[in-house]
């Protein structure tokens, strides 16, 4: 007689997932750090630029999230994943040709373009593995889901950036460029060993992407903006402390990811448990103190506890938000909804650089922490006013 096997965890079936998005992510962190050194000390652009080349990436995975999430619908988000980890290694290779152009500009023009590639290249096996996720331990765990795979985007992110710094000290910009095109790769092999979801139904009702704003706009907005001290750190930090000849911006970013990852840990339960808005609420406080402590700064220790706690703080907001937003949606538009969801967070990431690369051009490097402090008030805000609505059935 044959015997049903067991069924496996949540924790089981979440691993490889998990191990993708790190891959993937990593592809995305390690540049970040170098992307700002390179432009302003190799290529001689300003801060402007900087942030420009930074926060495109963002614009362009803006523009797929529709694309990604229909496409995750229809064709499932296995797919999704095997398409997008290769685009971003493709992505790499711009960057590998970027530092053999004749020119500041040229150079410049072909970093853009893999910016540009590595949009799509998120919003497909990023949409595809939260989609992945949810499928395979139920809606019920919506928050565990984006806990975990938050944890491998925002520790491969700040674990990634002492990696780019010392890469790029040892190696120049284009061993950061061939890590990036490894990366996925790795993400890749992962995905296609995995047992893939079934695709939705085609007679099913579909929702569009601005139908599905309109049903989840506040928990993205809110997401938003408490998103933008992140990426203020990920952006500025690092230039930051070489005007004021601090050693240790690397560790500083780490200092986020471990805050970060230490709360997802041990108390990623709390928004399927106690509801998203009250656990945001706190959990925004929290990162406003972080970047308030950092506008104050006046020594690496300071500004490190200040990241720190910004990292701590934001830890619980995304999935927070994710659970709030994943409700009012129906199953079957899960793909459109996880991608209508973190085009909040491009949104954030884009604007991000440019707005505040222009007050830094004003008042220094700390004034944008105070940006960040703003941004946090405003989420908060957002969330306090949206805690009685009931969700949608």
């Amino acid at each position: 007689m044959t015997q049903t096997p067991p069924p496996r965890s949540p924790a089981a079936e979440l691993t490889p997932l998990v191990l993708i998005v790190l891959a993937g992510f990593l592809s995305i962190g390690i540049p970040l750090p170098a992307l700002a050194l390179y432009v302003n000390g190799t290529l001689g652009f300003n801060a402007v630029t900087v942030g420009w080349v930074v926060g495109i990436q963002a614009f362009a995975t803006i523009l797929t999230r529709q694309v990604a999430g229909a496409y995750c619908d229809r064709h499932g988000p296995r797919k999704s994943v095997r398409l997008g980890l290769p685009l971003a290694s493709v992505a790499a290779l711009f960057y590998l040709a970027s530092p053999f152009m004749p020119t500041p500009v040229a150079s410049l023009a072909v970093l853009i373009v893999g910016r540009l590639i590595m949009g799509p290249a998120e919003s497909l096996y990023l949409t595809g593995t939260m989609t992945w996720g949810i499928g395979r331990v139920g809606p019920q765990r919506t928050g565990m889901v984006m806990a975990w795979q938050g944890i491998a985007m925002f520790a491969a992110l700040g674990v990634g950036a002492p990696i780019g710094v010392a890469v790029q000290q040892q190696w120049g910009f284009a061993g950061i460029a061939a890590i990036t095109f490894a990366l996925p790769l790795v993400g890749w092999v992962i995905a296609t060993r995995m047992v893939p979801l079934a695709a939705r139904a085609a007679s099913a009702v579909r929702l569009s992407f601005f139908s599905v704003i309109g049903l989840i706009w506040r928990y993205g907005l809110a997401l938003a903006f408490a998103a933008m001290p992140f990426a203020i750190i990920t952006s500025f930090l690092v230039l930051m402390y070489s005007t004021r000849n601090w050693a240790g911006a690397g560790f500083a970013i780490a200092g986020f990811a471990a805050g970060y990852v230490a709360v997802r840990l041990f108390l990623a339960h709390l928004p399927d448990k106690m509801g998203g808005m009250t656990v945001g609420a706190v959990s925004v406080v929290i990162e406003m103190a972080g970047q308030l402590l950092l506008w104050q700064a006046d020594s690496a220790t300071m500004a490190f506890m200040g990241t720190v706690l910004t990292g701590i703080g934001f830890s619980l907001v995304f999935p927070s938000m994710g659970v709030e937003a994943m409700a009012r949606v129906p199953a079957h538009a899960r793909g459109v909804a996880v991608g209508s969801f973190l085009a909040f967070v491009d949104v954030s990431s884009g604007l991000t650089g440019p707005v505040v690369g222009l007050v830094i051009g004003l008042y220094g490097y700390q004034a944008s922490f105070i940006v960040g402090a703003v941004a946090c008030a405003i989420a908060v805000a957002l969330m306090v006013s949206g805690r009685r609505r009931v969700p949608v059935s």
